[in-house]
């Protein structure tokens, strides 16, 4: 009860996150997606349609060409008569002007009452027909405007802008309108300028609200498509007439689509996408990838990595950043393969790119292009170890993006001169921010606490600080060391396993015995054996005692935990043997505290660890062999792993029966190698006694 009662809350608990992990996930995407409307075909002028039968799914406009309507709207504003406000005063005060200086001014004066009839009904006729600003002139002549609306009471009437005047204009027409009865000398007696001044002032507001009403009643179509009509089929040129009606067909979608209905229905499409994908991502780790499943590390890097992609995308396409094809998609799929397995890697990546294509206009292309470079950055780099591998994959991932890309340009297009050369420096550039994965690990393991094999070769270094102290304190250990390490990593070749990561593992799995080097036999010299002195139970302790200090070492020297695991499972939970036995030899009938012969464990629950302790008996046990033959090396191998098995060592992790065979059959062969007796040359005897053409071997 009280095993199930704690099991119950941890359960929960994981379900809870993964949950919040789906959910979180889920709404970053999604969010980051753009949701402005879009059109998904590709097309040009006088090329072959490459999609399938176009069918117009609703009625929809023929929208004129941008060339069209420049030109006819240009036509219209040429007809176009702007507004001008007629004030009355400033004639009415001219004019009052004019009479009082009459009266007034001498150089006025001495003109007759005719002069000053003349100039009078002059004024009235240069205000009848309308003084401008000499600005307002220049601005009707540059824009050729023929005539003007002019406003006076609320009334308008056209004015042909022919017969308007400005001020020095009107002043010139007044002094030669009649030559022959006024002479234009005693005329420029009079100021003229002082009656004369500006009457009809621009209507900016009226003008602006008449040009716009214009416009609105501008027709944009020619025409009309109705639902169900056929638009274009493929390998069909699109021809003008056809470039337009697709034209207008993706006017009025992007159209559509901004409507608030429209966005909500996108919104949900968008949620139901993301969500299925993510959903199909879980069910394939709960099913295939449980070890990922269940811890958070694996699944926190998986999800991270597929929603950091999906919204570096979706900004990139919302706000017109760059092009995505810079971006390396093929890294998500290589630091996925480093750190967990090639299968995890591509259906990760699958999942990613079909989540991104949903922001493109041209998804199918997108993915094509991606999955292949994704597939060939996973064959390339099945285990990464050092540098110039990063720099054969990105070579090798822009080589398939070309190659891909240059054979749907071959498919589509019928002129190698028309062949888009911009795409191949974006996967120029993409393929150097691929390199930019080696030190991107390096955050990505303190991150979520995995263990590169940059950082396992890294640490194989025998000129390391601990390997090279361990290589001086203890000498023998060391050596038996390096025997298991060659033994486990061939034997995990064979069977699939990590062979780099149990490698590495077997160089440090006795590191604690530097702690007392003394109490370990291959450490011993001169016949000095400090366990003589005591008790079985003080010599089991501390024996057991080199799998605390190892940890703590490890500790001490910042190992990572896949490390730390093999020391604390080379030994399991398996006993003393030598001093457990000698124990109950001496106590018969008696049984003795058995956690002091105990390591403390816990067994091996990885197929790495499992292949370790194999290595590790096998190697130490094969030291104490008297005579080294095929029988004597075979029936060693089998009694030690067998007596593993049947002790249970192995119940935890996921090692079969036929792994077990084939890691025996590696030890046997390369036991016998490393222990096989030399050929005796024979000596050479004095010429007499060699017999007749007899030779030396």
């Amino acid at each position: 009860m009280n095993k199930s009662n704690k099991k119950k809350p941890n359960f929960y608990r994981d379900l809870l996150y993964k949950a919040l992990l789906f959910i979180g996930t889920v709404a970053v995407i999604v969010y980051s997606l753009p949701r402005d409307g879009k059109f998904n075909y590709q097309f040009d002028i006088n090329k072959p349609w490459k999609y399938g039968q176009l069918i117009a799914t609703f009625d929809f406009p023929i929208y004129k060409t941008d060339e069209v309507v420049r030109h006819e709207q240009d036509s219209i504003l040429a007809r176009f008569q702007p507004y001008f406000q007629e004030n009355k005063d400033v004639e009415t005060e001219g004019l009052k002007k004019l009479r009082n200086d009459y009266q007034s001014n001498p150089n006025l004066t001495r003109l007759n009452s005719g002069y000053l009839q003349h100039i009078e009904k002059k004024l009235k006729e240069v205000y009848g027909a309308g003084i401008l600003s000499s600005e307002d002139m220049e601005t009707l002549r540059r824009d050729s405007t023929r005539s003007i609306m002019t406003v006076s009471d609320k009334m308008a009437r056209q004015q042909s802008t022919g017969r308007l005047f400005t001020v020095k204009s009107a002043y010139h027409y007044i002094l030669t309108a009649d030559t022959l009865r006024y002479n234009p000398h005693i005329l420029r007696q009079c100021p003229l300028n002082d009656y004369l001044n500006a009457n009809l002032t621009f209507d900016e507001a009226r003008t602006e609200a008449a040009r716009k009403e214009m416009l609105e009643n501008y027709s944009w179509a020619n025409g009309i498509v109705l639902s169900g009509q056929k638009i274009i089929d493929r390998g069909e040129i699109v021809g003008p007439e056809t470039y337009n009606i697709l034209e207008s067909l993706r006017k009025e979608s992007i159209k559509r689509s901004d409507s608030a209905g429209q966005k909500r229905m996108m919104l949900g499409g968008q949620i139901l996408y993301v969500g299925i994908f993510m959903l199909c991502f879980m069910l394939y780790l709960d099913l295939f990838r449980k070890e990922y499943y269940n811890r958070k590390g694996s699944l926190s890097l998986l999800f991270a990595l597929i929603m950091i992609y999906c919204v570096v995308t979706g900004v990139m396409v919302g706000r017109s950043l760059f092009n995505v094809y810079m971006l390396p998609y093929a890294m998500l799929p290589v630091i996925i393969r480093v750190f967990l397995d090639s299968r995890t890697a591509f259906i990760t990546h699958v999942i990613t790119i079909l989540t991104c294509s949903i922001c493109l206009r041209y998804p199918h292309e997108f993915i094509l292009l991606q999955v292949a470079a994704g597939l060939v950055a996973i064959f390339s780099l099945r285990e990464l170890s050092q540098r110039s591998q990063l720099f054969k994959t990105a070579g090798l991932v822009f080589l398939t993006y070309a190659a891909v890309y240059f054979a749907f340009e071959l498919i589509t297009e019928n002129d190698l001169s028309k062949l888009n050369g911009r795409m191949y420096i974006y996967f120029i550039i993409n393929g150097i921010f691929l390199l930019f994965t080696y030190p991107l690990l390096f955050l990505l393991e303190k991150t979520f606490g995995f263990t590169s094999n940059v950082t396992l070769v890294e640490l194989s270094n025998i000129n390391s600080p601990l390997l090279h102290r361990m290589s001086e304190t203890v000498p023998g250990t060391f050596q038996h060391s390096m025997q298991v390490a060659n033994l486990a990593a061939e034997a995990a070749n064979r069977i699939g396993a990590k062979s780099q990561l149990v490698r590495t593992g077997a160089l440090y799995h006795d590191i604690g015995k530097m702690e007392n080097p003394v109490f370990f036999t291959d450490n011993q010299r001169g016949g000095i054996n400090p366990h003589k002195n005591l008790s079985y139970e003080q010599s089991a302790q501390v024996v057991i005692s080199h799998v605390t200090d190892g940890v703590k070492l490890a500790e001490k020297n910042n190992l990572p935990k896949v490390i730390k695991d093999f020391i604390t499972t080379h030994h399991g939970r398996g006993k003393t043997k030598y001093f457990y036995i000698s124990w109950k030899n001496e106590h018969p009938g008696e049984e003795p505290d058995e956690s002091l012969f105990t390591y403390p464990g816990p067994n091996p629950f990885t197929k790495e660890q499992a292949v370790l302790m194999m290595a590790d008996s096998v190697e130490a046990a094969s030291r104490s062999l008297t005579e080294y033959t095929e029988e004597s090396i075979g029936n060693l191998v089998d009694k030690i792993i067998d007596s593993q098995v049947n002790e249970g060592y192995f119940k935890q992790c996921p090692i079969t029966f036929r792994d077990i065979a084939t890691v025996k059959d590696v030890f046997k062969e390369k036991l016998k190698t490393i222990y096989h007796t030399r050929i005796s040359y024979p000596e050479l005897k004095k010429q007499e006694e060699n017999k007749p053409n007899q030779t030396a071997p």
